[in-house]
């Protein structure tokens, strides 16, 4: 395991930006960076060994400061949406930054979450470990809370991202990570060729502003049966309410819960034929959000030159469900003092024949 650190850019207010590279024994590399504690590179090989940039990004780092994408960072403090920026906790009602839907609803822990944040990066042992610590008000969230992003790249060819957080107050606490895959290499076209499986029987329901309506429908006989694997493009255009809500899936899939909070169980499994490559993702998270990047197009400039178009990266999204505070019978984001936020998602770097 080797890691290196350089200083990539500065942020805003002219500190300087840090960027972190894991390569371990096999030659895979990832990088890393200070802003949203994000994903910037990958690089895995084909069959045939040739290595490629598995996830998209941009050409500077400045861009991925209030980009529409949330190109490969951790948003929060709660990912996903809140309906109407609003939730109670102990009786007492909070109102978020409203920064979607033209300003009707929540997305991602605001227009300054924590994506949009310089978090602090320090090697610890093998692993890189990100520190954010948010004020309390920040967005509209109560109390003060300490998130770590910890990304470890191990021998078995897999990246575990590892999140904590603490808070001084009851508040709510919803963290993933934001990174778009394509598996033919960033800025080479669309995902629509990809084969998904997903490990879940139901999906959310959801009105028009993607905001959750309670209901958990089963996915047998949809679109959004992805329970055998298939191609992301076989049914994305079919006249069906949610694909038509997200111009393609934007929808959360409700993953089977473990007795055991902390077990990873498998989420998803994305492969390309043609290049041979495998990525499956495993988490103790209770939701799946895929995205199929249908919004891609008019983001800031890729790297290498590649400008991105709509479906030219799937994000899979290991999260609670969006809106949970809102709802009864979701699993709970309530995070109280003396409690610790633990979540993780393992991603497995493969290749067939």
């Amino acid at each position: 395991m080797h890691i290196e650190t350089k200083i990539w850019g500065k942020d805003h207010e002219g500190s300087d930006v840090q960027l972190f590279t894991i390569e371990n024994e096999h030659g895979l590399r990832v990088q890393l960076s200070e802003i949203g504690a994000g994903i910037v590179s990958l690089m895995t090989p084909d069959r045939n060994g040739n290595m490629a940039d598995i996830v998209l990004g941009y050409a500077k780092p400045e861009d991925y400061f209030g980009d529409g994408p949330c190109m490969g960072k951790v948003p929060g403090r709660s990912a996903n949406r809140i309906a109407h920026g609003r939730f109670s906790i102990d009786g007492e009602t909070y109102q978020l930054d409203l920064n979607t839907a033209g300003g009707k609803h929540h997305l991602h822990g605001g227009a300054l979450g924590f994506a949009n944040r310089k978090w602090n990066g320090e090697v610890v042992g093998d692993s890189v470990v990100f520190t954010y610590t948010a004020a309390d008000g920040e967005q509209g969230y109560p109390g003060k809370l300490t998130a770590t992003v910890r990304y470890t790249f191990l021998e078995t060819n897999a990246l575990q991202v590892d999140m904590q957080a603490t808070t001084d107050k009851p508040t709510i606490v919803n963290l993933t990570n934001h990174t778009y895959f394509n598996l033919k290499g960033e800025g080479g076209g669309d995902v629509l060729d990809h084969h998904l499986r997903i490990y879940a029987e139901r999906y959310l329901d959801t009105d028009p502003d993607l905001i959750p309506t309670g209901k958990m429908l089963p996915v047998a006989g949809t679109p959004m049966d992805f329970h055998e694997e298939k191609l992301i493009g076989q049914d994305i255009r079919a006249d069906f309410e949610a694909l038509r809500f997200g111009k393609g899936y934007d929808s959360c899939w409700v993953l089977e819960m473990d007795d055991d909070d902390d077990a990873l169980r498998m989420a998803a499994v994305l492969s390309h034929e043609g290049t041979g490559r495998v990525v499956g993702i495993a988490t103790n998270q209770p939701g799946l959000q895929v995205y199929t990047g249908n919004w891609l197009e008019g983001c800031p400039l890729g790297k290498n030159g590649h400008q991105y178009h709509d479906y030219g990266g799937v994000a899979m999204e290991c999260q609670a469900l969006p809106d949970a505070p809102n709802h009864d019978n979701f699993p709970s984001t309530i995070l109280r003092p003396g409690e610790t936020y633990k979540k993780s998602i393992k991603f497995y770097f493969l290749t067939t024949l």
